[in-house]
């Protein structure tokens, strides 16, 4: 760009045809000034405008036992502001489905070495879904390669894994994203909304619950899968399903978890060595208290509830059934009755949660999730791992926000 804008500027002269010859006869005269100083920057303008990035280029890290492999490869196949997708598998099989989904998006043959990929490719953002105790490697190999980083949970198996792949991306001022796809549902925007224009007041206490089927449980192909192993999960239910939640109440009151505690257990009796089912207590920065059961409870299906009590009113939503964001608000002048907000976008958390990422890279829009969040997300949940394994209340440290 800027060689371009010294080209135009050096090939810009005065000349017979000048416009302003005739009755400018001086080579430099406070009208020629004026043209320039009013043409040049007009026309530089219009070369900056572009300046945005039109198109990114990804790297994608998996392998065949990582989880949603399918559905992020169905968001890169459809999100916009992509230009090409370069993938890393251990695999032909898993280079071969990739290249099937991505279409024209995948970018050559493939790699089955992520470093090479990244000396090769330069990728603007790196999407790494592996093993918890794959991820790390991978996303500090992305970070060097100063790339910014969107990572499936657990990424990793110790908390002080990703605390130095966070310092790591901070003194890089790369953006390490952990794809925590639920806040960017409309219905928890608009829940947010609610709570920062105080519609509900000062916020009490809050209760979530975040449900799943027994039943997955009990296959011996998953008996025996990383999922069902801590060294290998960085732990069960809680760390898989419940940092959802953990971090979407965070992020609805804009108010850290500093006091956690709980329980975890194995209640299905399935031979797993990771919990089930896990419900944990904590208490916010403002005072405020909660409470999250999830777990492995059912047939079949979901459940799922997020409650909100405040000073002046109460919110309550069901996100994972689709079912109507309600509240009821006591401030003076607000609608009587129970309000309610319809959505439609469940099914497209992820795709908006990647957009948002992409359009972060390629506009500098503020990231659906900061790296601050991302680890703030994981300190609690191994701090509740902490509290189970001590019967003690652990504090969890907060982190400035970046």
């Amino acid at each position: 760009m800027a060689e371009m804008q010294v080209a135009l500027y050096s090939d810009f002269s005065f000349h017979s045809g000048d416009p302003f010859e005739e009755d400018c006869p001086m080579k430099f005269t406070l009208l020629r000034r004026l043209y320039l100083v009013l043409l040049i920057p007009a026309i530089a303008v219009g070369l900056n405008a572009a300046d945005p990035i039109d198109e990114i280029d990804i790297g994608l890290i998996i392998e065949p036992t990582a989880s949603h492999i399918s559905g992020y490869l169905e968001v890169l196949a459809t999100r916009k502001g992509i230009r090409s997708v370069a993938v890393t598998a251990p695999d032909k099989g898993t280079l071969e489905n990739a290249k099937r989904q991505l279409g024209n998006r995948f970018q050559g043959n493939g790699f089955t070495n992520a470093k090479q990929m990244l000396a090769r490719v330069h990728p603007d953002l790196t999407i790494v879904t592996l093993e918890g105790a794959h991820a790390p490697a991978a996303i500090r190999a992305a970070l060097e390669a100063n790339s910014h980083v969107l990572t499936e949970k657990p990424s990793c198996t110790k908390l002080e894994q990703f605390e130095q792949l966070a310092r790591l991306a901070q003194n890089r001022q790369l953006h390490l994203m952990l794809a925590m796809a639920t806040r960017s549902g409309a219905a928890l925007k608009k829940a947010r909304q609610l709570v920062a224009s105080d519609v509900i007041g000062k916020p009490y206490s809050v209760s979530m619950v975040w449900i799943a089927d027994q039943k997955r449980l009990t296959t011996k192909a998953y008996h025996t899968s990383w999922l069902a192993d801590p060294k290998r999960a960085g732990g069960g239910k809680l760390i898989y399903h419940g940092i959802h939640y953990l971090d979407v109440i965070q992020h609805l009151l804009n108010d850290p978890i500093r006091e956690i505690n709980g329980f975890t257990q194995n209640v299905g009796g399935q031979p797993i060595h990771v919990e089930d089912s896990a419900v944990v207590s904590f208490r916010f920065a403002s005072g405020a208290t909660g409470t999250h059961n999830t777990g492995y409870y059912l047939d079949r299906g979901k459940q799922s509830e997020i409650r909100i009590w405040g000073s002046h009113g109460w919110l309550r939503l069901a996100h994972l059934e689709g079912e109507p964001l309600k509240w009821h608000s006591t401030q003076p002048g607000a609608p009587q009755g129970i309000q309610q907000f319809k959505y439609a976008d469940t099914r497209e958390m992820y795709h908006l949660f990647f957009q948002d990422a992409i359009d972060a890279i390629r506009k500098g829009t503020p990231p659906p999730i900061t790296t601050s969040e991302s680890l703030r997300a994981l300190r609690v949940v191994f701090a509740a791992y902490e509290a189970v394994a001590t019967g003690r209340t652990q504090q969890v440290k907060i982190s400035n926000a970046r």
